[in-house]
């Protein structure tokens, strides 16, 4: 009996020693599968990472220049952006050899046309996309501006809304002088309300390119009179305008034909200054193609940069494109060929 009784206790034993083993066996299989689980996700982690687009370095540098070290864009900044790395020809556009151009598919993220698109060029007045930019990004609409003499004192033949040292002006009505009628005046307004000073902001200017990818931009000033160290390039210019359209504000500006500016002037006195647009889409002097709409863009003019043109527009689909001629050799020649852009959006 009780040799039973030890070979029964001997038995209980055993069986205790198995279940402890069996466990332990149990627990270290879920460590190694945990283990495993979290590898492969770290190693499938690093495989996309591979894949995805490296943020800019702002060091990089452009035309000679070297930007803030101390900035970089978003991971994978390219991902929601139209990319070539060439010339694309399209049936029917007949390149000029003087002219930056592109035709790019907005939502479809598809170059469908350009000719030097990442060669420098002069913008003109294009650099108030820009000026815009930082504007509605870094001001205040109902700020009122007084004008000061540098504002209206800038280089002869320069187009000028028309104010006079004194006046007070809302950064609105600003703003809507810069897109309606390019007005040089105001530029020089709002880069001083924003920046502080005139060459502050235009450090935020191309602290702002950098950000958006512009590497090859480089600004001196707001409002785009000619400086050989000014410049940019077709696809900068893409990047800007299509930065710009994010804000409601500019399409709803830019899209106008016309604009009554309201101010008060130096004596006190209401000023009323009528504004007629620069682009001639828009005024009606040159007819779109059929069911293109112009949603907004900017003009640009100068004797070194040509004729320039910058637009965003939609197809008879609502699709939008952005559509870029630059350097034309007359203003006849810039529509001609902006229009034979246009009418590839709804082919």
């Amino acid at each position: 009996m009780k040799c039973t009784d030890k070979n029964r206790k001997r038995s209980r034993r055993e069986l205790r020693r198995r279940k402890v083993r069996r466990t332990i066996f149990l627990s270290l299989f879920l460590v190694i599968v945990v283990l495993a689980g979290a590898l492969s996700i770290m190693m499938f982690q690093k495989d996309r990472a591979l894949d995805e687009v490296l943020p800019y370095s702002l060091q990089t540098e452009v035309f000679g220049k070297s930007g803030d070290d101390t900035a970089q864009v978003a991971e994978g900044m390219a991902y929601n952006l139209c990319v070539a790395s060439g010339d694309i020809s399209l049936e029917g556009i007949t390149p000029q050899n003087s002219e930056r151009s592109a035709l790019l598919d907005v939502d479809g993220k598809q170059v469908m046309f350009s000719q030097s698109m990442f060669e420098k060029t002069y913008p003109a007045s294009i650099t108030k996309l820009m000026t815009a930019i930082l504007a509605l990004e870094h001001g205040n609409m109902n700020d009122v501006v007084t004008i000061e003499e540098e504002d209206v004192t800038l280089e002869e033949g320069a187009q000028l809304c028309g104010f006079r040292a004194g006046d007070k002006v809302s950064m609105d009505e600003l703003l809507h002088g810069l897109l309606v009628y390019s007005g040089n005046d105001a530029a020089m307004a709002i880069a001083r309300q924003v920046g502080g000073s005139v060459d502050a902001f235009v450090q935020m200017m191309n602290e702002e390119a950098l950000r958006l990818g512009a590497t090859g931009t480089h600004f001196v000033n707001p409002h785009g009179l000619h400086d050989p160290d000014h410049y940019t390039t077709a696809y900068d210019i893409y990047l800007m305008l299509n930065e710009a359209i994010t804000y409601k504000e500019f399409t709803a500006i830019s899209q106008m034909s016309s604009y009554t500016l309201t101010y008060q002037k130096a004596n006190g006195e209401e000023g009323r200054i009528t504004l007629e647009a620069t682009d001639k889409y828009l005024t009606g002097e040159i007819s779109t193609p059929k069911d293109v709409t112009i949603l907004g863009g900017k003009t640009g003019t100068t004797s070194q940069a040509g004729a320039c043109l910058a637009i965003v527009s939609q197809n008879a689909y609502g699709k939008p494109y952005i559509s870029i001629v630059l350097n034309a050799k007359t203003k006849t020649i810039l529509y001609d060929q902006m229009t034979s852009l246009l009418q590839k959006i709804n082919s």
